[in-house]
């Protein structure tokens, strides 16, 4: 069996980076745990971490934090199933927000549970993800904002999430605008303005953040130290948090095009035949793990000698070349894998995970 191994250490390092750059801002921030798809071990290292604030989008995990540590806050960031409102109530100290009628089911929920239900208003800024439109706003918060039980904490948005539309100083200024007309209008004090991201880190790196923005919340950087507009490792960051190591459980020399009639895979693709590569042999490695695991280009051997040629359901196959390595049967090749590589391991039941 496969299986995906996070380090303490590097996890414990980009921590100690990102809560220093944050300081040094006076910003406040939050971790995103929706990666790790409910992974107590995996949750527990980010909980020792000292975080004060937790974001999931599951409240299955919410629920799982909660019980590890009742006294961390946590943030339901995607607008409440309706079905769902009690639990998230129990659940969720936080929720992000862009129906009004869900807010007030939100509100009655509270008031039955006798608790303060914290919301986040998000605001769409390009992406058309979730979001209500600006213009919109002052007629929506007066309709929320004296809810029993309800207390509006903060307003929001998400950029580069679905149509990769990316954060800019401008969009940024808008939404902190948006706060400031709030407060105009109601006398009422938006404690944050949770703009900030991974993908919109490098501004502040880079002092293009408006002051304003006095709020984050990170999963990506945290996990893989990369620049999400670059897409370079930020040098003071580890990008291997998270690694996964594969068994071998087949090596045979073999010719590299197929041999007979072809016609379209399962996965529905046809094998482009290489003239050049006709007649001749390489070293083909299987290994224990398959497409219903992880799709083969979010996959990155750490050997430069392998190449990814394809994959099955439950089998990858790999290019050793001359296999100058003298790989065997019952080895184990590690990989590297990117943001969504992670996603799609930690959701498959059949990748052992472990901390290192």
């Amino acid at each position: 069996m496969a299986v995906l191994k996070l380090y303490r250490t590097q996890l414990k390092e980009n921590f100690q980076y990102l809560g220093a750059v944050f300081k040094s801002h006076q910003i406040d921030w939050a971790i995103v745990t929706k990666i790790l798809c409910g992974n107590r071990p995996f949750i527990e290292e980010v909980l020792r971490l000292g975080i004060e604030e937790v974001c999931d989008s599951r409240i299955k995990n919410l629920e799982l934090i909660k019980k590890i540590n009742p006294r961390v806050q946590t943030v339901y960031i995607k607008p409440p199933p309706q079905k769902s409102i009690k639990r998230i109530v129990k659940y969720a100290d936080v929720s992000f927000n862009t129906e009004s009628s869900t807010i007030e089911l939100l509100s009655r929920e509270a008031v039955i549970q006798n608790k303060i239900h914290k919301v986040t208003i998000m605001i769409e800024m390009g992406d058309l993800r979730e979001g209500i439109l600006g213009e919109n706003l002052i007629q929506f918060y007066s309709k929320v904002f004296n809810l029993p039980n309800i207390e509006i904490v903060a307003i929001g948005t998400n950029l580069n999430c679905l149509n990769g539309v990316m954060p800019s100083h401008d969009k940024l200024i808008q939404l902190a605008l948006y706060s400031q007309i709030i407060e105009l209008k109601f006398n009422k004090k938006i404690k944050w303005i949770t703009g900030g991201t991974s993908v919109v880190f490098p501004l502040l790196l880079n002092q293009q953040l408006p002051k304003a923005i006095n709020h984050f919340r990170i999963g990506e950087a945290l996990f893989f130290g990369n620049n999400l507009i670059t897409g370079a490792p930020y040098p003071e960051m580890h990008q291997d948090v998270f690694k996964l190591f594969c068994e071998i459980i087949e090596i045979t020399h073999k010719p590299r095009t197929p041999i007979g009639t072809l016609a379209k895979n399962p996965s529905g693709e046809m094998f482009e035949i290489n003239e050049e590569e006709i007649g001749q042999y390489s070293y083909r490695a299987i290994l224990d793990l398959g497409l219903l695991d992880i799709q083969v280009h979010h996959l990155f051997p750490d050997d430069p000698d392998i190449h990814i040629l394809s994959a099955s359901s439950d089998m990858l196959v790999v290019d050793l070349g001359d296999n100058i390595s003298g790989y065997e049967v019952g080895q184990y090749l590690s990989f590297r894998v990117d943001y969504m590589g992670a996603l799609s391991l930690l959701n498959s039941d059949y990748i052992d995970k472990i901390v290192e």
